[in-house]
């Protein structure tokens, strides 16, 4: 059963196990079932979500165990797993034990495209440490300019399952995949793909770097026309060349400078193609303007390319690269501009829960009042903190795990001033953006960019952002 594509599955009466209930698993475990699957759904969570959800699952005609995820089910014969669970969990030995396939909500998607007899939608796939939600978005905004049925789907908050199989059908789809999704989908080809960055994160999910690296290069595999790489980062080229791809497939680079033959890249302000061009050793094509990027900082510009190179790897003509980076308007917390005040620039970039995020984000601005901290996740500051300490101001710190930002700071940038919020009550952020304020001049940029996940203080990074946002907007109608 594992090695056969869905839709030559008879379902009827297979016994499967759904690992999780969310995003991923209640769309599973509704297909599934639709298909005449004999559906287990188990969670480790017995709350009252969680009841509500299984008690609508339970009319359905599948079964629910609240409060056990580790046991496997008898008679299952194949396991979905919610993306998050981790490979060491005992429901997966006990299932690599009894011989027993274990497929992600990914690979039910891509198992399923095509079902009903519609032509299946190609798709357009991108993973990285970060900028995956933004480069998905663009890549969407970008297809759409060109007059295709798309949709951004996958890792973004939007069920694959739900696209593969909804009631719309879509030329193509630009697909953002996790780690966590990749390592549980084998048998994803993509039509193109693109690895974004790599840096250390979630390695107490996978255990090691290089483990984490391996899963983020699966979304290379059994690619048939363009494998996108970061010409910055060669961990990324290192995975195409690695990569067992489809004959004729090419390698793809992006770079902030000027493109090589086979990249795309920046020259003058311009974004430029060499890969898709009648001959890339002497043409350049233009595609849009560093100014048709919100915001243009460097790293979003990186994202750009990435997006436009997956775009034109489809055939997009460059006038909708252009229209489609100018419609496209980033998502709240990724380096919003929230307000100026008495000439001091005010930015939310909550988003930035990890070093790699946070260092893009600090090397968008030249002088800076920074508010970081939050839980740390295992991260180190070092490196990070050596890049940023000519362009820091002062540095606001709050949060579980602000020590270890602070001890960094000591150690690689001792001359910058320090403020060391010891509070987690609701009025803390006000107090660090009031804080940061006394420190900016005339010129700065006061950017929360914490490094660190949010999870300490706040429900989630949304969250932090809004209460900063918060927090400036009362300051600049104090300062009206």
């Amino acid at each position: 059963m594992g090695d056969q594509e869905v839709s030559t599955v008879d379902w009827q009466g297979k016994h499967v196990t759904v690992a999780g209930l969310g995003v991923s698993g209640i769309p599973a475990a509704r297909a599934l079932r639709e298909r005449g699957a004999l559906v287990t759904v188990v969670n480790d969570g017995d709350d009252a979500r969680a009841r509500a959800q299984a008690a609508e699952l339970e009319a359905d005609g599948i079964t629910v165990r609240l409060g056990d995820g580790a046991t496997l089910p008898p008679s299952t014969q194949l396991v979905v797993t919610a993306p998050g669970w981790q490979p060491d969990k005992p429901l997966f030995l006990a299932a690599a034990e009894a011989g027993v396939p274990v497929w992600g909500d990914v690979e039910l998607a891509w198992r399923l495209r095509g079902t009903g007899g519609r032509e299946p939608a190609p798709w357009l796939a991108v993973t990285g440490t970060n900028g995956k939600t933004t480069t998905v978005r663009m890549l969407a905004s970008i297809l759409e300019a060109a007059g295709l049925r798309t949709a951004a789907v996958g890792n973004i908050g939007v069920s694959l399952l739900d696209a593969v199989l909804g009631d719309t059908e879509y030329d193509v789809l630009a697909v953002e995949l996790s780690s966590y999704q990749l390592h549980w989908a084998p048998s994803l080809r993509a039509h193109s793909a693109a690895v974004l960055n790599l840096a250390p994160d979630h390695l107490d999910w996978h255990g090691s770097m290089e483990a984490y690296t391996a899963d983020k290069g699966r979304v290379y595999e059994g690619n048939t026309v363009a494998c996108v790489y970061n010409a910055a980062d060669p961990a990324t080229e290192d995975l195409v060349r690695e990569a067992d791809v489809e004959e004729g497939c090419r390698a793809i680079g992006f770079t902030l400078g000027a493109p090589g033959p086979s990249q795309l890249g920046v020259v003058d302000g311009i974004l430029v193609d060499r890969a898709f061009v009648a001959n890339r050793q002497k043409q350049a094509q233009e595609l849009a303007e560093v100014t048709d990027v919100s915001p243009p900082a460097p790293h979003n510009i990186a994202n750009a390319l990435a997006a436009a190179a997956l775009a034109r790897a489809y055939g997009v003509e460059p006038a909708a690269v252009r229209e489609g980076l100018r419609a496209f308007r980033p998502d709240a917390h990724r380096i919003e501009h929230v307000a100026d005040i008495g000439e001091v620039a005010y930015v939310d970039d909550s988003k930035a829960t990890n070093t790699h995020a946070t260092e893009a984000s600090l090397a968008a601005y030249d002088s800076i009042v920074w508010i970081a901290g939050g839980l740390a996740k295992g991260a180190a500051f070092d490196e990070l903190v050596t890049g940023a300490a000519k362009r820091l101001r002062g540095v606001v710190l709050m949060g579980a795990d602000r020590a270890l930002i602070r001890e960094a700071l000591t150690r690689h940038a001792p001359e910058v001033p320090v403020v060391d919020l010891d509070r987690t009550d609701t009025g803390a952020m006000s107090e660090a953006v009031a804080r940061a304020a006394a420190l900016a001049r005339p010129g700065d940029t006061v950017l929360l960019a914490p490094a660190c996940a949010s999870m300490d203080m706040f429900t989630d990074y949304n969250k932090r952002g809004e209460a900063f946002a918060d927090a400036v907007r009362a300051r600049a109608a104090e300062s009206a």
